[in-house]
């Protein structure tokens, strides 16, 4: 089963997304979007604080390519979040690209994504709900909700279910 986790920043998406799998066997935990430039100082500390609370014999994987690690895993996956791995593909020169640019760069990546991960069949995918945080109402904001808002839409469609967490409560859609 394919699971869309959703929710505000410090919601416990993540927590609820764990606990989905906790009994799952093997699971390969994919941590998308360490930025190249190293601009994302607390990358290694959030990595560590999810690595610290889940089981022991999960295993970590970092990258930005996400539809090739997919294809790759054996069991089940987590993937967070989708928030991350898009910042990761506007750093790669898309920030300064025009807006359609960036449109159609993302949409050919979030088609391979989805392309992968049909083809997993135990998956829980995390992502943050635009729609109630605060984005920024500059170019860049703008242009990181309404995308990620796409990203949302196509993962969700190619999931099973669509799980919405607030304040640790989760609503299952």
């Amino acid at each position: 089963m394919r699971i869309l986790v959703t929710g505000g920043v410090r919601s416990g998406k993540s927590r609820h997304a764990e606990a989905l799998l906790d009994s799952a066997g093997r699971v390969t935990y994919m941590a998308p979007g360490r930025p190249a430039d190293g601009s994302d100082p607390d990358w290694d500390d959030r990595v560590a604080q999810h690595r610290a609370r889940r089981p022991a014999d999960w295993q970590t994987v970092e990258t930005t390519d996400l539809p090739t690690a997919l294809r790759e895993v054996e069991g089940a996956v987590l993937v967070d979040c989708l928030g991350t791995w898009l910042t990761a593909l506007l750093d790669d020169g898309l920030w300064d690209a025009s807006t359609e640019d960036a449109r159609r760069a993302v949409e050919v990546s979030v088609s391979a994504l989805c392309e992968a991960l049909v083809d997993v069949p135990d998956a829980v995918v995390v992502t943050n709900e635009v729609g109630l945080g605060v984005v920024p109402s500059h170019r860049s904001g703008a242009l990181f909700r309404d995308l990620l808002g796409t990203v949302n839409q196509q993962v969700a469609a190619v999931c099973d279910e669509l799980h919405l967490v607030i304040a640790g409560r989760v609503l299952r859609l």
